[in-house]
């Protein structure tokens, strides 16, 4: 049977994978919400949700840096892989040996899609469209939540050494929106390299946002922010519910509410 992935790839199933590889940590989730667990051979180092599965399934390298010997001994049936996190190299690499399904995320709706695609690849569809429900569900709560709101300017920090932020294009930037946050690095790329000493003249962001991954921000670095910035309130968040999609969006919207409660 013949399937068509989120970048318009198509590849063929005889049957219903069995044996699957993840090599991305919010779609590892995802799987295991399905009720996949079972199924699920192979996954990275970073895929830390549900944390059990790092002692259960075999860790076949990064998301950008795979044990290519590992992935064929485990025989997949099917690999998951993401635009983002995953390179191209990687995927072309795979694909030459088995099914590679590739997941390009930006917003809610594609992430919909996605949980779609794998209820229908995995003959969970009942499962899939609970989950999806959820997310209908709590996103709409949350829209009434933050419909009153003034929007703010924020900056989201992903890096340091170079400081790197998020920006334009990235689902990062989409949920910031959401959260009526106007992110004062959107027309810098989508990750672009900044300098904090120009903090002010780029927007003079009333928040700072440093994210929990992938760089281990520390009390010293908010202290380095905050010697560049007017004012600003500097948080750290938990980046999973800013850059995850899947499943562990049915819990962010209410991560979103306790953090506008806290600004």
């Amino acid at each position: 049977m013949e399937f068509t992935d989120q970048m318009q790839r198509t590849f063929t199933l005889e049957t219903t994978p069995k044996r699957i590889v993840s090599l991305v940590p919010s779609q590892t989730e995802l799987l295991y919400d399905l009720g996949l667990e079972d199924s699920i051979v192979g996954i990275t180092k970073f895929c830390v949700h549900p944390y059990h599965l790092k002692s259960t399934k075999t860790i076949v390298g990064g998301t950008k840096n795979i044990k290519l010997a590992k992935i064929i001994a485990l025989q997949p049936d099917i690999i998951l892989c993401n635009k983002e996190e995953n390179t191209k190299e990687i995927v072309e690499e795979l694909e030459k040996l088995y099914p590679v399904h590739v997941s390009d995320i930006q917003n809610i709706d594609e992430s919909l899609e996605m949980i779609t695609q794998y209820g229908t690849i995995f003959k969970c569809n009942t499962e899939a469209s609970k989950i999806n429900d959820k997310i209908r569900f709590h996103l709409k709560d949350f829209q009434e939540f933050v419909k009153d709101i003034p929007v703010q300017k924020v900056a989201y920090f992903i890096w340091r050494k170079p400081w790197m932020a998020a920006g334009k294009d990235t689902f990062i930037n989409y949920l910031l929106k959401l959260c009526k946050f106007e992110n004062i690095y959107e027309s810098h790329g989508r990750y672009p390299e900044v300098e904090i000493k120009k903090i002010r003249l780029q927007g003079d962001p009333a928040i700072v946002m440093l994210s929990s991954e992938p760089y281990p921000f520390k009390s010293a670095h908010a202290f380095e922010l905050g010697r560049h910035t007017h004012h600003a309130k500097t948080v750290f968040v938990d980046g999973e519910y800013f850059s995850w999609y899947g499943s562990r969006l049915s819990k962010a919207f209410a991560y979103f509410k306790q953090l506008h409660k806290s600004l």
